[in-house]
């Protein structure tokens, strides 16, 4: 039997027993993973630093360089973000009752487990402990295939957690991290339809695509962030400016950061003339439509076809609109159904742009950055879903769960 084939039947063995275990014991095991994570914080960096080594001299990007940095307080958000996780609600086994029907049947629905998660990433290493605590409380065994970027760190927080099961008479295969970051073998995980249940791709655009296109599994897309932040005119120009500059450099690596800005002509002038300076202090590099060029030095003007891009470093794309109709359709052509945000004191517009915009999560005069799981009160998340399957936007431990029918009778036939 192929490596990966036993790693994958040994992980739908291992969530038969999560499937029915007890809440309370979950979190313990949560609780201790989080302690384990802070006591191993030293050997934990150790390993990363292979790992950034290699992509130094491997010349990646510094947007990737910093995805994969972990320092002793992205540790620590690791740490406690398996500690919300705990004091969540279990999903596992909630009912909802869907009445009795006239023939006396009662319907009911039980939230269940899907089963075995494969995660497969690019260089996040903090996806390790965030994927395996979410599958874990949500009853799901997890697969992780990381990028060789982040192999020596992934292999060493999976170790770390791993520990904890068998500490806890738990199966170390309830966590899995393939060793090894060939091409081929990520294809043979892709073709495990008998023991994994659904594949989570979470990367660029070309991970994502290769997924999609190769994988006998279902797959739920967690794809690129191009997100918008679109100025009305009846924005608040203060407002405005803390939305754009918290959005676009507070953390420039990451999926929920603005790539693209989009400003109504009737305020142009007044917001474009502060931004054009607060950009440039923040050494952002500009891309522009022609009618926007004036408001920046050194902007490059793009023609219409070169709005879309996923910068994911200090760069952004500028374009001027006639109205919310046109920033609409721009964020139709060019957005990836991640996250967009209005800055507008208009209740009517906020709530038409809310409707209207076809997108995980859309957002009124609150930064793209809020855009994340542990922010929106799922403790930490698989990722931002841009599929419209069960789950759509962040993906908590609601979202790795499927719902089974339950129905009750009393010796009822069907005529």
């Amino acid at each position: 039997m192929s490596l990966i084939k036993e790693l994958s039947q040994k992980a739908a063995q291992a969530a038969q027993i999560l499937s029915v275990l007890d809440e309370i014991v979950k979190n313990a095991v949560l609780l201790d993973m989080a302690k384990s994570l802070r006591d191993n914080t030293t050997g934990i960096i150790e390993e990363n630093g292979k790992d950034l080594v290699n992509a130094k001299n491997n010349s990646l990007s510094d947007a990737m360089i910093d995805r994969l940095t972990l320092d002793q307080e992205r540790i620590e958000a690791m740490a406690e973000g398996l500690e919300t996780v705990a004091i969540l609600p279990d999903p596992v086994g909630v009912e909802r009752d869907l009445g009795t029907r006239p023939n006396g049947l009662q319907i009911r629905k039980m939230r269940v487990p899907l089963g075995v998660v494969c995660m497969i990433f690019e260089a996040r290493p903090n996806v390790t402990a965030d994927a395996a605590g979410l599958c874990f409380k949500s009853g799901n065994a997890a697969i992780l295939r990381g990028g060789k970027e982040a192999l020596a760190s992934s292999l060493y927080i999976a170790n770390i957690l791993q520990n904890v099961l068998q500490k806890h008479d738990l199966p170390r295969e309830l966590i899995s991290v393939v060793p090894n970051a060939d091409r081929a073998l990520m294809q043979e995980l892709m073709e495990q339809k008998d023991y994994i249940d659904v594949i989570i791709p979470r990367g660029g655009e070309g991970l994502i695509n290769y997924v999609t296109e190769n994988s006998k599994i279902p797959v739920i897309q967690h794809f690129k962030g191009v997100c918008h932040l679109y100025i009305d005119k009846d924005a608040d120009i203060e407002t405005a400016i803390n939305l754009l500059v918290n959005g676009k450099t507070q953390r420039t690596g990451v999926c929920n950061a603005l790539e693209g800005l989009l400003v109504h002509e009737d305020i142009a002038k007044e917001f474009l003339s502060i931004a054009g300076a607060i950009l440039e202090e923040h050494s952002v590099k500009v891309n522009s439509c022609e009618n926007s060029s004036k408001y920046f030095n050194n902007a490059t003007v793009i023609k219409t076809d070169g709005f879309g891009e996923e910068y994911l470093d200090l760069e952004i794309a500028v374009r001027i609109v006639p109205s919310v109709e046109a920033a609409m359709e721009h964020i139709a052509r060019f957005g990836s159904n991640h996250t967009e945000v209005i800055c507008t004191k208009n209740e009517l517009t906020a709530k038409r742009f809310q409707r209207t915009v076809d997108s995980s999560v859309v957002m009124v005069n609150a930064s793209s950055r809020f855009s994340d799981g542990s922010q929106l009160g799922l403790g930490a998340e698989i990722g931002i879903a841009t599929t419209k399957l069960h789950a759509y936007g962040p993906m908590g431990l609601e979202s790795l769960t499927t719902e089974k029918y339950l129905v009750n009778g009393i010796g009822q036939v069907r005529a």
